[in-house]
């Protein structure tokens, strides 16, 4: 199905299934253990052996020796396999590094080897054994230092101007110049890295925890340099990813060598503290914020320069994307340096760009609203705009940040903030409120499905869609049950397989719009079906369980009886992107109490407000928003990678180091979906939300923390030891 044109009435609309406020259909499994993750499928492997992954003990190197006679030696081992022992391998096009080192060294914990044996401790003890000679070789691990030489990102990611910015800025009659620092961050999700794979000749399987089963499979079998079609992926439960896993990782390589060479099936995870080194993180940045303005707050110039790390191939931390299109303004900079670093690889954070980028972006925006004597939410309504900035001929095809931003503040009780800092007391605790707004990109993506009618009446649905805890299983059902008819509880969603259709995959805040849409054109050709099978019209309606048209109505099960019925299509776009900018929008306002004597800070309440099209399940859309308020909790007050600059690893590389909030650091979340349906964006008229929950939170924290304290902070994480000697005098 090709959607190039806005969707008119259809079936979505009537809103019976689709829209409803369903408790998650995998509940019940994942609550009572019956959900396998990657490394628990027992019963379709019940004789896997442990595979244990050998991490880099350099940063940067090469490896001279390796000695693995004293683990060969050790009981249970099965099978030792080094870059030597496998051969050559590639390097799958959505890895920035290969993923078995040999013989050069391009990061800490990189996979040396990988030890093979009967049982976990005995594959970990055996690990331990291995004796690697490494020459080391200097390494660059201090972005502030890289940066001093860090040339522009290439292509587009360089620099976009529009206008003329320096200008423009240097006339300003009101001016904010201004450097930001975000760290770097680890994506702590509660399932590891694991995979399980076993061999049937040159066929491979592998279980494993991926949010995008296609991407996944392409780069193993190129890595493997098998063909494609000889490998399947299955991840039908994936525990948390934030996009960590969007892209092959180590454990699902080297359970496929260490398979191959103990002729046995090999499970593996990640031990937390590799998981840090090994995989992907978020990389820290330096953001540079200059805006100039009128004196009654109109923005004339908007500069964002963000300086960011990643190994030779990588790419930038695009934390100036929203900057493009957030805020109007005729002179505009945006530009990104790329320093090259031997850290573990730089990639795709839960809204990478954005997510970083807004952590800056919103606290200037406060700090130049003071400066202009206005009140904060009033200057962002002042330099809305419904167009492109760049393209003003390309309009936004929903934007509705203004009401975001007025709605949350009569909710919130904005118009009861002190707006002269560090002056509201309750006790011992200085009380602040700060706001910011919210933005993530809409990407339209190709995803398909297939659609089955069986006799009696059930309807299934598959596709390699995967559900990584954000209630993928439940929307699908949900579109399903619209489309045809049928009660929610009359479908079978099959997900993660990579037989099954190829769908957009979880990640970037596309998949669940992308998804069901998909759903959706699979659905309209098993309605064509079924019309024709019955002898109805191509207007038949369906609903509860039946079919209507042409005077007559007709069970739908009855279109089945001759044997079932399936359907297979994809959604695919035109040229839309082209004519509108399609967005999510929110505002997030945060109310905190900070300790007068000791500096601890703590929150009281939060807001959300979200703009984000056709929300099709509220309580699953408003799950994900208070997870990623959650996580940019973590982002403002705590979370932060510590890098070793001398031997260049994350050295807070476990759960008891690297902070993350806790149930106790949470107060009241409150999340508000405006009602809307974008009829641009997909037949579903939806949009994503995952990611806009957490783009703004940082900075409504810290201007929450600056109206409370009149301590201003741009370097994050916001931790006492940054403002503790700057606390207004206790009286």
């Amino acid at each position: 199905m090709k959607f190039d044109s806005p969707a008119g009435t259809n079936p979505i609309d009537r809103k019976q299934a689709v829209g409803r406020a369903l408790p998650r259909i995998d509940g019940p499994l994942k609550t009572t253990g019956l959900a396998p993750y990657a490394y628990e499928h027992h019963r379709e492997v019940p004789n896997a052996a442990y595979g244990a992954i050998v991490g880099a003990g350099v940063a940067k190197g090469t490896i001279r020796s390796i000695d693995t006679s004293a683990a060969r030696a050790a009981p249970g081992v099965l099978a030792i396999v080094t870059a030597q022992d496998a051969g050559k391998l590639g390097k799958g096009k959505m890895n920035t590094v290969k993923l078995l080192a040999g013989p050069s060294v391009d990061h800490y914990h990189q996979a040396v080897a990988v030890v093979v044996a009967e049982t976990f401790e005995q594959a970990r003890a055996a690990a331990a054994l291995v004796r690697v000679d490494y020459a080391r070789t200097k390494g660059r691990f201090d972005l502030d230092d890289a940066l001093k030489t860090a040339r522009p990102a290439p292509g587009d990611d360089g620099e976009a101007r529009v206008g003329s910015f320096e200008s423009a800025y240097a006339a300003a009659p009101v001016k904010l110049d201004a450097e930001y620092t975000t760290p770097d961050h680890t994506h702590a999700m509660m399932e590891p890295f694991a995979s399980i794979a076993a061999w049937n000749g040159d066929a491979l399987t592998v279980w494993t925890s991926n949010q995008m089963i296609d991407w996944g499979r392409g780069d193993l079998a190129t890595t493997l340099g098998i063909p494609k079609d000889k490998v399947t992926v299955l991840s039908p439960y994936v525990g948390g990813g934030f996009g960590g896993k969007l892209f092959l990782r180590a454990d699902a390589v080297l359970a496929a060598l260490g398979a191959k060479a103990a002729k046995r099936p090999v499970k593996l995870a990640m031990s937390r503290p590799m998981m840090a080194n090994n995989a992907t993180h978020r990389p820290a940045t330096r953001q540079r914020i200059r805006l100039g303005a009128t004196r009654d707050g109109m923005l004339t110039a908007i500069g964002h320069e963000s300086g960011s790390g990643d190994q030779p191939d990588g790419g930038p931390e695009a934390a100036v994307n929203q900057t493009k299109l957030l805020y109007a303004g005729a002179n505009r900079l945006a530009a990104m340096r790329l320093a090259v670093l031997d850290l573990p690889e730089g990639n795709a954070m839960r809204a990478p760009g954005e997510a970083p980028g807004m952590m800056a972006l919103e606290i200037a925006i406060d700090e130049m609203a003071e400066k202009l004597g206005m009140d904060p939410v009033a200057f962002r309504i002042k330099n809305d705009t419904q167009v492109d900035p760049a393209e003003p001929t390309k309009r936004f095809s929903q934007r509705q940040l203004v009401r975001c931003l007025t709605d949350g503040a009569d909710r919130f009780g904005w118009a009861k903030r002190n707006t002269k800092p560090g002056q509201v007391r309750d006790g011992k605790w200085l009380i602040g409120m700060g706001v910011a707004a919210a933005f993530r990109n809409h990407v339209n993506m190709t995803s398909g499905a297939r659609v089955q009618l069986s006799q009696d009446g059930r309807v299934t649905v598959e596709t390699d869609m995967t559900d990584i805890g954000t209630g993928s299983y439940t929307i699908i059902a949900q579109t399903a049950a619209e489309m045809l008819g049928v009660p929610v509880d009359a479908v079978e969603v099959r997900l993660g397989n990579s037989s099954y259709p190829v769908s957009a995959g979880s990640g970037g805040q596309w998949g669940a719009a992308n998804a069901t849409a998909g759903v959706y054109a699979a659905c309209v050709k098993l309605r064509e079906q079924v019309a024709q099978r019955l002898g109805l019209g191509t207007d038949a309606v369906f609903a509860e369980g039946r079919v209507t048209g042409g005077g007559r109505t007709v069970a739908l099960r009855d279109a089945a009886a001759q044997g079932p019925l399936s359907a297979e299509d994809k959604i695919e776009f035109g040229d839309f992107s082209k004519q509108y900018q399609f967005a999510t929008f929110g505002a997030h306002f945060v109310e905190v109490a900070v300790d007068a004597y000791t500096g601890v800070t703590r929150l009281r309440r939060m807001l959300a407000v979200c703009a984000a099209g056709r929300i099709i399940n509220p309580i699953s859309a408003r799950s994900q928003v208070i997870g990623a308020m959650t996580m940019g909790v973590g982002s403002a007050l705590m979370e932060e990678l510590a890098v070793d600059k001398r031997f260049g690893l994350f050295v807070n590389h476990d759960l008891a180091s690297y902070e993350v909030p806790v149930h106790a650091d949470i107060p009241h979340q409150e999340v508000v979906f405006l009602d809307e349906a974008d009829d641009k964006a997909n037949p579903m008229k939806a949009k994503g939300v995952g990611e806009l929950g957490l783009c703004g939170v940082g900075a409504a924290v810290a201007n929450a923390i600056y109206n409370a304290t009149g301590v201003r902070v741009r370097d994050y994480p916001i931790t006492l030891d940054k403002y503790l000697d700057r606390l207004p005098a206790i009286v």
